[in-house]
């Protein structure tokens, strides 16, 4: 397990860990995350966090998986995947559900940012489900650009994507050789 420092403006609040999907503390967010899509969606979302396999969401896959700890239990998390050479695509965005209305869900949206930055990539890309607003409403103040027609009911698009392009990330020539 790596611990990830916060940057200075974040240096208060939860813990940030970067963690294997086989840790045991990723547990709540996989059984929190798949209850809520099946009690929004009508069906078991547990193979939509199947989809993709655990090894996706390492460093050596050009992913990671960052939880939130307070007093060592995970209040929040979320990860990325390796969408192509410049883009991170984010996945499992979670907020404990005794533990929301505090924020947590911004701040690992920006940690995952800042990793994704550090990390080489230039943009990241999401998609979240027609039934989440709180999720849209997250991406859309947290600075995504919605691919999808924001006027139209979410239920006649599907799964809505968004995107954002990274600040430059200093000395990312040398740390990635481009």
């Amino acid at each position: 397990m790596t611990s990830v420092g916060p940057p200075p403006s974040m240096s208060t609040g939860p813990a940030v860990v970067e963690v294997p999907v086989s840790d045991p503390r990723v547990r709540p967010l996989l059984r929190e995350l798949g209850e809520e899509y099946s009690a929004r969606y009508g069906r078991d979302a547990h193979a939509e966090l199947a989809r993709y396999p655990d090894e996706e969401f390492t460093a050596s896959h050009g992913g990671v998986l960052l939880l939130l700890l307070e007093d060592g239990e995970p209040v929040a998390g979320g990860a990325f995947r390796r969408y192509d050479g410049d883009t991170a695509e984010l996945k499992r965005i979670w907020t404990h559900s005794a533990h929301r209305r505090r924020g947590l869900a911004r701040r690992v949206v920006a940690e995952l940012e800042r990793t994704a930055g550090e990390r080489g990539y230039r943009r990241v890309c999401l998609t979240t489900g027609p039934r989440q607003p709180e999720a849209r409403a997250l991406y859309l103040t947290t600075g995504y650009t919605p691919l999808f027609d924001t006027e139209a009911d979410p239920e006649t698009i599907g799964p809505l994507p968004f995107e954002k392009n990274l600040p430059p990330a200093p000395h990312r020539e040398e740390a990635t050789g481009r």
